[in-house]
């Protein structure tokens, strides 16, 4: 598409959110529009460029634009310009629509889910490359995806989307949609799991009867909603579990938990619609070594692993993890998701121990305490502390297991689940070292 045909260019355009999206967003668009910017924080923005673009909140109300575009972190109904957004909700569009008008011609495969979003997409992006695929890794995992240069029309992406970024998206179309699963998450943005499910299934809406979609039918929530949308593109249905010699196979460790093996069975089907040779494919899956605070294996010896799950911000997170487990201290607690429910019974939890932490004690001690047993700390090193002195009384002379998967979102302490997830690093490195 020529420059000065593209939708986006020579027309007034609002971007609101300065983080990672909305800066790429500017970046893209700057040289071939009129750009004004709005953030929330703009006291805390020093670029002398950027601080021209701001527009004043009172300025604002009176401006028209052609296009608003928000950053993916934007609640409209809990933000400053909330009642200004209402009223322009049809001129919402987001980054995710602008890649699509500069790059519709080049392939995409979009991930999204409640769990297992950022690994599947790393794998498959790892696939694609070690194939000799120009693939680039984008989204909320990899470079914002206005970032990526020298694009060719063999480029894929491998794009991960949440429902933040799918929910005002307009123009954006997948060629191979995927969604993992869905269990309810984002309540607190969304109000109700109906609005949650239908921000994932604009995915499938917005494709054409050229698109492929992978859905994970065996996920009850999705079962559900299929059966209410006119789908357009072809469903490629994932109900098969992997096969136990695949696993075998692979011998990847990283890789046998319940929620990887969902992940894997995504990864098989996609790599058969590119080509990809099953050895191939081995090899690739062999040598995977996840990513960081991601069930992260970050200590292992005879007696003893420790696993750094920091990225577990829901119930359903952790149980995928705890189900491949026995003898497991596990390290739970901080923001907890509206409507999270814990679903193993008290026969699933048999050798499970749970140390909470964090903001929202009570809501893990009501859902956990008739499952299993549980101790309670102001802080994480009180709590690891407890967590090593039972392991060394311990009687029982098995293979036991440190999981740190916190079930919550981590902004009662830290910034992000990364920051989160360095700092019980930092925690285990004292005790290990001591």
């Amino acid at each position: 598409m020529l420059k000065d045909e593209n939708i986006f260019f020579k027309k007034k355009i609002l971007i609101y959110g300065l983080g990672k999206s909305g800066l790429s967003t500017y970046e893209c668009l700057n040289k071939y529009s009129e750009i004004f910017l709005f953030d929330d924080k703009k006291k805390f923005i020093k670029n002398t460029n950027i601080k021209k673009k701001l527009i004043k909140h009172k300025d604002l109300i009176n401006k028209v634009f052609d296009y608003i575009i928000i950053s993916p972190g934007i609640d409209i109904n809990r933000c400053i310009i909330s009642n200004y957004l209402k009223k322009n909700l049809k001129k919402i569009n987001t980054d995710l629509d602008i890649f699509y008008s500069l790059h519709q011609s080049n392939k995409n495969i979009t991930i999204t889910g409640t769990n297992g979003k950022s690994t599947t997409a790393k794998i498959l992006h790892e696939v694609l490359k070690d194939q000799k695929f120009d693939v680039r890794l984008v989204g909320n995992i990899g470079n914002p995806i206005l970032l990526e240069k020298n694009i060719t029309k063999k480029t894929i992406y491998v794009i991960e989307a949440s429902s933040y970024q799918l929910e005002y998206s307009k123009l954006f179309k997948a060629d191979y949609a995927v969604i993992l699963n869905i269990t309810p998450d984002h309540l607190e943005r969304h109000k109700t799991l109906k609005n949650y499910i239908k921000a994932k299934f604009r995915l499938l809406d917005n494709q054409t009867s050229k698109g492929l979609a992978f859905l994970n039918t065996k996920n009850l929530y999705i079962k559900k909603e299929i059966k209410k949308h006119k789908i357009n593109s072809k469903l490629i249905i994932i109900n098969k579990e992997v096969e136990s010699k695949f696993i075998e196979k692979i011998n990847n460790p990283y890789l046998v938990t319940e929620g990887n093996k969902e992940n894997l069975s995504f990864v098989i089907e996609i790599a058969k619609k590119f080509n990809i040779k099953k050895r191939d494919l081995f090899k690739t899956l062999k040598k995977f070594n996840g990513l960081k605070y991601r069930q992260q294996i970050i200590y292992k010896s005879k007696n003893l692993s420790i696993i750094n799950d920091s990225k577990s911000t829901s119930y359903s997170s952790s149980v995928s993890m705890l189900k491949s487990l026995t003898n497991v201290y596990w390290i739970v607690g901080g923001s907890a998701k509206k409507g999270d429910k814990f679903l193993l019974s008290k026969n699933d939890c048999k050798t499970f121990k749970a140390y909470i932490y964090g903001k929202d004690k009570n809501f893990f001690i009501k859902q956990l305490k008739n499952v299993m047993s549980y101790q309670y700390f102001k802080n994480l090193t009180l709590l690891l502390r407890k967590v090593f002195l039972d392991i060394k009384k311990e009687k029982i002379n098995k293979h036991k297991i440190i999981l740190f998967s916190p079930a919550a979102a981590s902004f009662d302490s830290f910034k992000n689940f990364e920051e989160r997830g360095r700092y019980f690093n930092s925690l285990i490195k004292k005790k290990i070292n001591a």
